[in-house]
């Protein structure tokens, strides 16, 4: 079995692959839809805790970054008109995977069911903590497009400071989701120490998550470019 350290190391590069690939082939149509993706696994994701880098965390980490990497490329590329279409759209998909959900617990099982239980088990749960995630996505999101677009103003149109535009809205706004999250999501069920350690934790691996995005972010831009300079000729 292979440790959780070398897993979250293939999951950066499988997500962002995965954004990349989307915008490739899909264009900004293909962002969205990965960010409806990403809003519903890291809501499922978050549900398991774990052990990596000496750290305990909640799994969801790196697929709720890859939304934000999304309204990146879509601020960066399409405006922020399209990065905050794909923020409603996420929040859109986190009601509907909250009803759905929820939906699931009422049926009355087969005498043959051995899946409604441990559905149960799981999802029973998570009103909160995707009420919980809706909220601050909303709201850590929307932040974040605001915080590109500020900095977009004062860099100008200039690839030299993309990697300030990507990150520096993208770390304030991070620091922000894990306080937010925490509190609303975890506060109560777990005690001071924990939810202190799933806050640093959380934001250690952000940090990371935010900088190893930065090369996705100028592909992405790269790939922009090019379509356009393909559509003139």
């Amino acid at each position: 079995m292979m440790n959780n350290e070398i897993l979250l190391v293939l999951s950066v590069i499988i997500i962002y692959g995965g954004v990349i690939a989307g915008f490739r082939f899909f264009g900004e149509a293909g962002l969205c839809c990965f960010t409806v993706l990403a809003v519903v696994l890291a809501n499922i994701e978050v549900l398991i805790l774990i052990n990596a880098f000496g750290m305990e965390m909640t799994l969801g980490n790196v697929m709720f970054a890859s939304s934000f990497l999304c309204t990146d490329i879509l601020s960066e590329n399409f405006g922020k008109k399209a990065a905050d279409r794909a923020v409603r759209i996420g929040v859109a998909a986190s009601l509907f995977f909250i009803a759905a959900s929820q939906l699931w617990l009422l049926y009355a099982p087969s005498p043959n069911d051995w899946a409604l239980g441990p559905v149960r088990d799981i999802f029973s749960a998570s009103p909160r903590l995707v009420g919980s995630s809706l909220v601050v996505y909303a709201v850590c999101q929307f932040a974040d497009v605001r915080l590109y677009h500020f900095i977009w103003k004062l860099t100008g149109d200039d690839e030299k400071y993309l990697w300030l535009r990507n990150n520096g809205s993208t770390l304030v706004s991070q620091a922000l989701n894990t306080v937010l999250f925490a509190l609303l999501a975890f506060g109560g069920v777990y005690g001071a120490d924990t939810l202190v350690s799933i806050i640093k934790s959380s934001y250690v691996i952000f940090i990371f998550t935010s900088l190893l995005d930065t090369p996705a972010v100028y592909i992405a831009r790269r790939i922009y470019i090019k379509n356009q300079n393909e559509k003139i000729v």
